[in-house]
């Protein structure tokens, strides 16, 4: 993977191919970056949402779960060239995994359409990844990081929930249950994402940690949701991602046991 850190070139086209885009005054990359943005009745968001998203960026692809409002004509307005694709299934995994599958560039990044995400952030996002991290994991909790939006239920709900993540799994995360990451595209090979629900974002920090993948806490900050109300319930949204964890545990174990399962019946059949 060419993900290096080079000076950016005055007067060089960021977009020719082969080129280095600038991102900052002193730092280019090369890998272009996706931006999916899953929304469903959105339009009075997404214009806090784009403003903050980073000119240098290679696409944004908006998923439109089959709004009512005007979410996909007020996101053609503030960004002429994204890419629109429509959710046929349900759920937030489901339009992620859309998402990810229309992409084309080298680094997808997650962002939510609710307005709670700085895409100033990421920045950071992208440095952790070009230097080594295949997956950059927001986290709320981190040093430096921040949430605007969570009820004492909710921070108490996904600590416990992430203090189980880390010791079944071997993770070291401070943040479980947040849907601000970024990764390789070449992630996705590894994670075999088949949740449709907003349990996805659980789904995939563990399986990250479960591929041997590098993973890198980036600190974010979450602000509040500017118009409309949330759907998520913390008891109901917790214990759905309490199933997805031992589901997880459960697979692990399986998978612990079918290489000695192999073995032997590789032994047997030298035998005969």
């Amino acid at each position: 993977m060419s993900s290096v850190l080079r000076p950016a070139i005055s007067g060089q086209d960021p977009l020719m191919p082969g080129k280095y885009r600038p991102i900052s005054s002193h730092l280019a990359i090369a890998p272009p970056v996706s931006v999916v943005i899953p929304a469903m009745n959105e339009a009075e968001n997404l214009p806090y949402v784009f403003k903050t998203l980073p000119e240098w960026i290679h696409e944004v692809v908006l998923v439109d779960g089959n709004s009512t409002d005007d979410t996909v004509q007020v996101a053609r307005d503030l960004w002429p060239e994204v890419k629109v694709v429509r959710q046929q299934g349900k759920g937030k995994g489901d339009a992620l995994i859309t998402g990810f599958e229309a992409c084309t560039g080298d680094i997808i990044v997650m962002v939510d359409a609710d307005g709670s995400a700085d895409g100033q952030e990421i920045v950071s996002y992208v440095s952790a990844l070009v230097s080594g991290a295949d997956f950059a994991k927001g986290s709320r909790f981190a040093n430096g990081g921040g949430t605007s939006d969570m009820t004492p239920i909710r921070k108490l709900g996904n600590r416990v929930l992430c203090a189980i993540v880390n010791a079944k799994f071997g993770a070291r995360y401070t943040d479980l249950c947040y849907g601000y990451n970024a990764f390789w595209r070449h992630c996705l090979d590894e994670i075999d994402l088949d949740c449709t629900g907003f349990e996805v974002e659980t789904l995939m920090n563990i399986r990250v940690v479960k591929a041997g993948l590098k993973v890198q806490e980036i600190p974010s900050h979450e602000y509040l949701r500017i118009h409309g109300d949330s759907n998520l319930r913390a008891v109901r949204d917790g214990f759905r991602v309490l199933k997805v964890i031992l589901k997880e545990r459960s697979n692990r174990r399986a998978l612990r046991r079918r290489p000695h399962a192999v073995a032997l019946n590789s032994g047997q059949g030298e035998m005969t």
